[in-house]
């Protein structure tokens, strides 16, 4: 699928860029012709690093390839279709609701349809937010919108720079993390309750090592079929309702 298809959200040209940048907007990444080093796309530079948004080098026929108004004069950027939120809002919300803080942590999420879906099962499931990477992510585009049914609109969803970091700040808060992982421990023998984040990684890389040391349990999911593994987004569903499962136990 092609970035255009991905992202509806396409801004072209120099100072259409940059007053995405000014105005506030979440912006997120930037493609510049390789190479150009004048006055507005080098302030676009800065601004972008000032904002921690990705940046893309590329070639004068990639951008040709991605512009969909043949003016992108050297620079492309994607702006989020939503507000990200802060992990802090994510805490926040649950002890507004007073319950133990249930978040998803997602790694390699690439596809807009995964994400939205994950983002539905999110909110189904009352978690409390979802963080997701800056690099080796899809962004909240227009497809992931439309793909989570309206849960972005109630759902926090909170980009960081380190996603290892950020658990180890949560770690500090109380949580720990569970790893959906095809050879962890069965879930139906893991206690998942209490204060958690659920770390799911992409069906072909599955969860990043960083990430990965710092989860607490591996849980699987008992597969009975003939193929091994499940969707990103199917796998976090049935790990969701097992943690749900043992709070309403609980």
């Amino acid at each position: 699928m092609s970035e255009r298809q991905v992202n509806e959200l396409m801004i072209e040209g120099r100072n259409a860029v940059l007053e995405a940048f000014r105005s506030g907007r979440p912006v997120d990444k930037v493609f510049i012709l390789d190479g150009c080093q004048d006055g507005p796309v080098r302030t676009i530079v800065r601004e972008a690093k000032k904002h921690d948004t990705v940046l893309n080098f590329v070639t004068k026929e990639r951008l040709s390839q991605m512009s969909e108004t043949g003016k992108h004069q050297g620079v492309i950027a994607y702006g989020a279709a939503y507000e990200y939120a802060e992990v802090e809002d994510m805490l926040a919300l649950a002890r507004e609701r007073g319950e133990d803080p249930f978040l998803f942590v997602l790694d390699n999420i690439e596809d807009p349809h995964n994400l939205g879906a994950i983002i539905r099962t999110a909110n189904l499931a009352g978690a409390h937010g979802v963080i997701i990477p800056k690099r080796r992510a899809a962004g909240l585009t227009a497809t992931v919108a439309k793909t989570s049914a309206g849960a972005l609109n109630y759902t926090p969803v909170a980009k960081v720079t380190n996603l290892s970091k950020t658990m180890e700040e949560l770690k500090e808060k109380g949580l720990w993390f569970v790893c959906a992982d095809m050879d962890g421990e069965s879930m139906y023998r893991l206690n998942l309750t209490g204060p958690i984040g659920l770390v799911i990684g992409s069906e072909g890389e599955g969860v990043g090592r960083l990430v990965k040391e710092k989860c607490d349990f591996a849980a699987g999911i008992p597969m009975k079929g003939d193929i091994d593994s499940l969707n990103a987004s199917v796998a976090a569903g049935v790990l969701a309702y097992e943690i749900v499962r043992q709070r309403l136990q609980k």
